[in-house]
């Protein structure tokens, strides 16, 4: 054999040794392709189970007219250019002709559009009352192109819900209330509804918050809503927000945006919060509620040490209702309260939901902390008036003139304090039996300012202990010792108490 023959069979050799371990031993190492779960690459599965029950709505207000323009002839004296300009000019004048000055003018309805979706077999829709407010009757459009029509609209204004119900002709889908307490920040969602009119839309997203208050401008009373950056919009209104499951864990209610649509913050109606107002709707047309009576606030670390409270949880009570439960009860201006009907209260959001749900005309403990010790109050739950938290008490009255007042400087905290005169009560808007002394000055840069304190509060408390003249508050204040904090408590216009720590070392930075 020579010797390139020998070189070629050695090569073949290599190659084949090659070939078998690259085929074989390294093509066993190759990861496979990976596989996602369904639910992870795709909704389609409860899309399908839960739009169906989605519904487009058109909410239609009744007829108005308005008094037409002044007329010289068959020329309006207003400038054409106020009128409608899409009319056009033959078929303007021959609307106007015949009609005389200050003639009653036809309107067209007013129409407003948005979403909801069925919960009830027998037609039971459910929507915000925004969607439908003022409306004399609302146009439904299933997914599925049947259409129907209702006037039979059961609104509940204080929670922005609705119900509508209707004749459904034969059998609908439904969807069922979640629990919206289980959801987590984090958790996967999906909006239905309408956005912009484009009926059957969907988009996804997650929980990014939970039990968010205070963040709408609409006429709601009570909030308890989800965050999500799912993409809502106008027309989303009064769809639902569902988890993966297919069970509705919000109402899309509104977003939070500087041009009106969507910028990843989106708030829905707590399903647990709705699910409670449906069913009263659907059972009584209208929602019960207890109510105490009672203005509140967080209670902060610095005024529960100062008042010896060893936990800081509980609520501070700075109004109390005339004739209220709570003032027949016997609750006070500044208590503490630390838990009703044997629940610990948070905040404000979670006395209000727990109250909500109380029996109404029953007793319940009431247990608050008053004057250094722990008290144990009943308290009756009443139905809640009409128009109860849609209104505050202001004061009216004219102010007269303020007559010359001594007026008593706290250089540290940067205030001025005088007496509480039937001038000064008056100026400054007091009923003439309060006690107290009134702020008359405050130094923006001051410590007082950073408290809180502003010019016109009454100051009715120091360190607990009622006030009575300016220069015993004078006196007391410029003894106080800054560096332990002193606990001021006072008053606004509207009746309310608030306590207040003001702490530091001098009353100018």
């Amino acid at each position: 054999m020579s010797r390139w023959t020998f070189v070629t069979a050695g090569l073949m050799v290599a190659g084949g040794v090659g070939t078998y371990f690259g085929t074989t031993a390294l093509q066993g190492q190759t990861p496979s392709a990976p596989v996602f779960p369904k639910e992870m690459s795709s909704y389609r599965e409860v899309v399908k189970r839960t739009l169906p029950a989605v519904v487009s709505l058109e909410a239609k207000a009744a007829p108005v007219a308005r008094r037409g323009p002044k007329m010289d002839g068959n020329n309006p004296r207003r400038p054409r250019a106020e009128m409608n300009p899409g009319i056009p000019d033959e078929l303007f004048k021959r609307f106007m002709e015949g009609m005389e000055e200050g003639d009653m003018m036809p309107m067209p309805a007013q129409r407003s559009a948005g979403s909801g979706f069925i919960v009830d077999p027998k037609g039971v829709i459910v929507t915000n009352f925004h969607v439908v407010d003022g409306a004399q009757s609302v146009d439904i459009t299933l997914t599925d192109g049947r259409h129907f029509t209702s006037k039979q609209i059961i609104p509940d204004r204080k929670n922005d819900i609705a119900i509508i119900k209707f004749d459904p002709k034969g059998t609908v889908p439904f969807l069922e209330f979640g629990d919206s307490d289980s959801m987590e920040i984090g958790d996967r969602v999906l909006a239905m509804g309408a956005p912009f009119g484009l009926s059957g839309s969907v988009s996804q997203g997650i929980v990014s918050a939970k039990g968010r208050s205070g963040l709408t401008t609409n006429r709601s009373v009570y909030e308890d809503y989800l965050q999500t950056d799912v993409a809502i919009n106008p027309g989303n209104s009064g769809g639902p927000l569902v988890n993966p499951e297919g069970r509705v864990v919000g109402i899309d209610t509104a977003i939070k945006s500087r041009n009106g649509g969507f910028q990843g913050v989106g708030l829905a109606i707590a399903s647990n919060l709705a699910k409670n107002v449906v069913g009263q709707l659907m059972k009584d047309g209208v929602v019960h509620r207890g109510y105490l009576g009672i203005g509140v606030r967080p209670l902060s670390p610095e005024v529960a040490s100062h008042m010896g409270l060893k936990d800081t949880h509980g609520l501070e009570l700075i109004q109390v209702a005339p004739g209220s439960p709570a003032a027949k009860a016997g609750l006070q201006e500044g208590d503490i309260i630390t838990s009703v009907a044997g629940h610990e209260v948070k905040d404000s959001r979670d006395l209000q939901h727990l109250v909500g749900t109380l029996t109404l005309n029953k007793p319940y403990p009431v247990n608050v902390f008053r004057d250094g010790k722990a008290q144990n109050l009943s308290v009756v739950v009443a139905q809640q008036p009409d128009n109860y938290g849609e209104e505050r008490t202001v004061f009216t009255g004219s102010p007269k003139k303020n007559a010359e007042a001594e007026e008593h400087a706290v250089n540290k905290l940067g205030l001025e304090l005088s007496d509480l005169t039937p001038e000064t009560a008056s100026r400054f808007g007091y009923a003439e039996d309060k006690t107290g002394v009134v702020i008359s000055k405050v130094d923006p840069n001051s410590l007082a300012a950073d408290a809180g304190l502003q010019r016109g509060k009454l100051i009715t408390k120091i360190d607990e202990k009622p006030v009575t003249s300016a220069a015993k508050a004078q006196e007391v204040l410029q003894k106080s010792s800054l560096e332990k904090g002193v606990l001021i408590q006072w008053q606004d216009k509207d009746g309310s108490k608030v306590r207040t720590v003001i702490q530091g070392e001098t009353a100018n930075k």
